[in-house]
């Protein structure tokens, strides 16, 4: 399978990455590949970021694996959802959306676990306000940058 990414060497792609105009969709695939191939780390595919998307797109995630787990790029993977999703968006839509989670910052419920993560991160980085920044930053640390 010549599209792994290995997640113990290096992050996948941001959440602001876009396929097709998808936000979040070339980070998810990044993860569900190296989940496949025993290469993930310590990220999760099919976690609450990965199953925005599905929800948005109307995809099975058991069904979206098994076309990873075929050896499916990128542009096979687009044109196999755009085939296969319950939910058509026009361009427009998927840009509004995919703008909208690149901006989405935690809510009531999910605001200890960020700030939790945000310490872990980057402590003195009072910028860190989205989930994209804030998944960004970890990765960079999470590789040995510094924040």
């Amino acid at each position: 399978m010549s599209n792994i990414t290995d997640l113990t060497q290096r992050p996948p792609r941001s959440m602001r990455a876009r396929l097709g105009g998808y936000a979040i969709l070339p980070r998810m695939l990044d993860k569900g590949r190296a989940e496949i191939a025993g290469k993930n780390g310590e990220y999760h595919f099919n976690c609450p970021l990965d199953q925005r998307i599905l929800e948005y797109l109307g995809i099975e995630v058991n069904a979206l694996q098994a076309q990873l787990a075929a050896g499916k790029g990128d542009g096979e993977i687009l044109e196999w959802v755009r085939s296969n999703q319950q939910n058509k968006h026009t361009p427009a839509e998927i840009e509004g959306w995919s703008d909208a989670a690149v901006k989405r910052v935690p809510d009531a419920d999910s605001m200890e676990f960020f700030n939790q993560m945000r310490q872990a991160a980057a402590p003195h980085r009072a910028d860190i306000e989205t989930w994209a920044d804030l998944l960004d930053v970890d990765d960079y640390v999470t590789f040995g940058g510094k924040a």
